[in-house]
């Protein structure tokens, strides 16, 4: 019997608090047999690792805990993203890192590609050799075999062989969940604006370590049909704020609440786990199967692909969509890609005739006052 849907977070402190309780089932489905893959990032073709009857875990850092025992090793002038990542794992911190059979990684910045050289030693990896450039016209090709790749790496190491129908319904299941986010993400349309901040940015983020695809589409559809038809006047009233840029898991509390806090919402997160993202559907029955998610999956719009006018494209009709006041681009410190992307995000967004903000912060809060004093005063000119 499938599990009851679980209550998503509404705060980052209920996030939180939802992540330590998965910490003890997390133990508890590894005791009971159950096959763990981590994943840094979601590149990660998730319906292979469905079809293997594993579960699925995000391993992304969003903590700074951990960041002084990763400097032991790795240097200081690192995005915490990568530092975190690798410091709950060299700490053994993080159980669903511990608990991890294997971890997908693929080589996105040079930082992340560096990083699993050494994280290799701690966890067994399988690392998705990523082409930069969709334009190249073997790029398609050689990112299809890297999946098929993956798929030999997982029959391997479980002992068990994939199905192709394994994998389309592995595909149907993604589907439906994809489509729950984005019916979630709707919900903050104008007019029907229904959560915060924080409470959309944390429910978004709890789905990272839900070990069951269809207890947390559960989750959505309920949380959706709860709020569809209602609106939040107080929210619906703030300036709507559109954020891009990098994963925003371990800023929630920093970013998202100064927003709440001084009159504005996001409305929308244009970024690789957002509404762009998951708007993206893969065919189940589509004739090659291997080549239906090697074209979604290379369609991710990370900074990394060069060219990318099409995250500025997308972020643009995703601004009229949900009738946006201004974008802040959220970037990590020591992110190079998305920092020098920031300048044709920059152009894009104010061509439109949109404000644009740009945050360059990591996940430490020496810098809370100034971003809370920069978010204000950007919100106050709109």
């Amino acid at each position: 019997m499938p599990a009851a849907p679980t209550e998503l977070p509404r705060t980052f402190e209920g996030y939180q608090e939802a992540r330590k309780a998965g910490f003890m089932k997390v133990k508890d489905f590894k005791d009971n047999g159950g096959k763990l893959v981590g994943y840094l990032c979601t590149y990660a073709p998730l319906e292979i690792v469905d079809a293997a009857g594993a579960s699925a875990v995000g391993l992304c850092g969003t903590s700074d805990e951990v960041i002084p025992a990763a400097e032991q090793v790795l240097p200081t002038n690192l995005c915490p993203l990568i530092k975190s990542t690798y410091g709950f794992a060299f700490t053994d911190k993080c159980p669903y890192t511990y608990f991890s059979d294997v971890i997908i990684g693929e080589t996105t910045c040079d930082g992340k590609k560096k990083m699993y050289e050494l994280l290799q030693d701690i966890k067994d990896m399988y690392v998705l050799r990523l082409p930069h450039d969709r334009s190249r016209s073997w790029a398609l090709d050689a990112w299809k075999q890297e999946i098929i790749g993956l798929k030999e790496y997982l029959e391997k190491r479980f002992d068990i062989a994939i199905t192709e129908e394994q994998i389309r319904e592995a595909t149907r299941n993604r589907n439906r969940l994809r489509q729950a986010i984005c019916n979630l993400y709707e919900l903050q349309l104008k007019g029907t604006t229904a959560f915060t901040s924080v409470e959309l940015l944390s429910a978004m983020a709890a789905g990272s370590f839900n070990l069951d695809v269809n207890n947390f589409r559960e989750t959505l559809e309920s949380m959706v049909a709860e709020n569809k038809g209602k609106c939040n006047e107080e929210n619906d009233k703030k300036k709507r704020i559109l954020l891009t840029g990098c994963p925003a898991n371990g800023v929630i509390n920093k970013v998202a609440k100064s927003i709440d806090e001084n009159g504005g919402v996001i409305v929308c997160s244009d970024s690789c786990t957002g509404e762009r993202t998951n708007r993206m559907q893969i065919d189940p029955d589509a004739p090659d199967i291997y080549q239906a998610l090697a074209e979604k999956y290379i369609d991710i719009n990370c900074s990394i692909m060069t060219p990318n006018n099409r995250r500025m494209e997308n972020t643009i009709e995703m601004c009229k969509k949900y009738d946006v006041d201004g974008v802040i681009d959220l970037v990590l410190n020591c992110c190079h890609t998305f920092n020098v992307e920031s300048t044709l995000m920059q152009k894009a967004v104010e061509q439109s005739g949109l404000p644009y903000l740009k945050l360059e912060t990591d996940y430490s809060q020496s810098d809370a006052g100034q971003i809370d004093t920069r978010i204000a005063a950007f919100i106050e000119t709109m």
